[in-house]
């Protein structure tokens, strides 16, 4: 049961985790456990409850999927990645042999016996320094009732199908997966006793634009079903029973934020010019063809990045020619004639290719370029549909995680080896395709002017550049506040590679999140880029900054910030040249 509280206002501060501000009553998600049968089996009967364990298992599986099928239609494949962590879960070998040696040897039923694993598992994420493992310990208890439910013979159905009316969601905690099925009609915001910015669930919360605040201690225990109360995304509080001053000033921050909305909404068909001529590309990083209609909705000019790894995931197979090229025309049409910007495949890393062994240090490994060059009949495939798909309008391509010439110039010949192949067999494709390089390793940068005469275009992927300039894993807690895309280092990089693109001709963008960052964006117009990618929701601010801007007041900006010292202090600059020429893209939440 919920404590009482004294009537009146309450606050709870916790994390900010998704903007927005959200007013409605109270629906207290009691997350009550289920009762765990904890009991001997006879020997006989080992692998029978062995065979039960399994059949749960796969059935657990199946359910993922289907949320994974769920959330790729709804928010799109990057999202929809969030659970092959769950999936993961379901084939840890250590975990599983585990739970097996617990029936077999111990005689211990299925449910006691994963129950047992399972806790034990989470509670040791739990205390772990590192906020990114700790934040994974939710996903193991995600997965984990799953599984219990389907030994219990319980359905799982979730509070959340239930729900007629519009809410606010108070809960201790909100899985991954619950949080895939929220109807964001019914779900005005949510508030949760744990979690931070890096979990699923706060990832998915901004994805689908729901005020959502977490860390508030115990509020839930004091909060009951019916209450009412105010969700607010921007500051991180969770306000019950809001006194009528306190709505009018909430009300008067959805106003501003409601102005500037429809501010940026008028902007959509205007073009990224600054105030004294300077003319620039804002385009979307993209997953899947569905990302198009948001890239048309933002007002951006065609796509900057379009992942194509994404075509290669959750799958047995990887696709075919055909396939490929049906999924990159269908974008490029769809774009024509703005331009797509298509990169070869870019697994590894955090995405596993198919078979591939587990590495010590994935980032350093077998990744991007060098399976592709490894894999020349995969390569070879990709290479001639994003080909054939240039004919239906404006196709570019980029492969990543270039670190040599050697690299580059393998890669461009298979490309001459298809486009020999096209032209013989009669297919039609853009001869004049463009094609880029990525910039994401310091070597690249130190060696711009012996690459660009290989390309078009460069695209600095400052995630990448900023974890292998400064030797941060940013998913690291430990780590992650090191890594500053505005350190001197890595300034200097985008600066050289902006310098040797220029004196050979080339073209420069930035398709990292420094792009859709508006403090950050000001010193990459001062360093020189032409075009800047982001997720198609960041556009329209970053489109209403640089209008209001001059270019040459950016340059002087960028000229200060390599002089300095520190990440911090060229961030401090930056932003404060950021607020001051679009204060309302900063202050609308206060």
């Amino acid at each position: 049961m919920p404590e009482r509280e004294p009537a009146g206002e309450r606050v709870y501060r916790g994390i900010a985790l998704a903007g927005g501000v959200a007013h409605a009553r109270v629906l207290r998600i009691s997350q009550g456990e289920p009762e765990i049968p904890d009991h001997s089996i006879p020997a006989d009967e080992t692998e029978r409850e062995l065979e039960r364990f399994q059949h749960a298992l796969v059935a657990t599986r199946h359910q993922i999927q289907e949320v994974q099928r769920r959330v790729t239609a709804a928010m799109g494949a990057h999202e929809a990645g969030i659970f092959e962590a769950h999936l993961l879960v379901l084939e840890d070998v250590t975990l599983l042999s585990q739970v097996k040696s617990l029936i077999r040897d111990k005689h211990r039923n299925a449910e006691a016996a994963f129950n047992a694993v399972a806790s034990r598992y989470a509670s040791a994420l739990d205390a772990a320094e590192d906020e990114y493992l700790r934040e994974r310990a939710a996903d193991i208890r995600d997965v984990a009732s799953r599984v219990l439910n389907q030994l219990l013979g319980l359905s799982g159905e979730s509070e959340l199908s239930r729900i007629r009316e519009p809410v606010v969601l108070v809960a201790h905690d909100i899985t991954p997966s619950m949080t895939a099925m929220i109807d964001r009609t019914k779900v005005l915001g949510f508030a949760t006793d744990v979690g931070g910015k890096t979990s699923h669930t706060a990832i998915m919360a901004r994805k689908l634009r729901i005020p959502a605040v977490a860390g508030l201690g115990d509020a839930s225990r004091k909060i009951q079903t019916g209450d009412y109360a105010l969700v607010d995304g921007h500051g991180g509080a969770l306000i019950v029973h809001p006194t009528d001053a306190t709505l009018f000033q909430y009300g008067q921050i959805r106003e501003r934020h409601a102005a500037l909305e429809q501010r940026l909404a008028d902007l959509r068909d205007q073009a990224a010019v600054t105030l004294d001529g300077t003319r620039l590309i804002l385009a979307s990083n993209i997953e899947e063809p569905s990302d198009v209609a948001a890239v048309r909705a933002s007002g951006s000019e065609g796509v900057g990045l379009f992942r194509s790894e994404f075509l290669f995931l959750n799958r047995s197979e990887p696709p075919d020619e055909e396939q490929q090229f049906q999924a990159y025309r269908d974008v490029v049409s769809a774009c024509a004639p703005s331009p797509v910007v298509i990169r070869t495949l870019d697994l590894g890393g955090d995405k596993v290719f198919p078979g591939q062994q587990v590495e010590a240090n994935p980032f350093l490994g077998w990744r991007a370029i060098r399976i592709s060059l490894a894999h020349t009949d995969l390569f070879r495939a990709q290479l001639r549909a994003v080909l054939r798909a240039s004919a239906f309008g404006c196709a570019k391509l980029m492969y990543p995680m270039i670190s040599s010439v050697e690299e580059l110039v393998a890669a461009n010949q298979l490309l001459e080896s298809c486009r020999a192949e096209l032209k013989s067999e009669g297919i039609a494709f853009d001869p004049t395709m463009e094609v880029g390089a990525m910039i994401e390793i310091p070597s690249a940068a130190l060696i711009a002017d012996a690459l660009a005469p290989h390309v078009q275009f460069f695209s600095l992927g400052t995630n990448d550049l900023t974890q292998y300039t400064l030797a941060v894993d940013r998913m690291n807690d430990r780590v992650a506040h090191l890594h500053c895309p505005t350190h001197p280092a890595v300034l200097r990089l985008i600066q050289m590679t902006v310098a040797a693109a220029r004196r050979r001709g080339a073209w420069v963008g930035v398709c990292g999140e420094m792009a859709g960052d508006p403090s950050m964006l000001p010193l990459l117009v001062g360093l020189g880029v032409d075009e800047l990618s982001a997720t198609p929701a960041v556009i329209p601010a970053a489109k209403f900054l640089l209008r209001r801007m001059r270019t040459s007041e950016a340059r002087d900006l960028a000229d200060r910030a390599l002089k300095l010292s520190t990440a911090e202090e060229t961030l401090r600059i930056s932003h404060e040249f950021a607020r001051s020429v679009a204060p309302e893209l900063f202050d609308a939440g206060k």
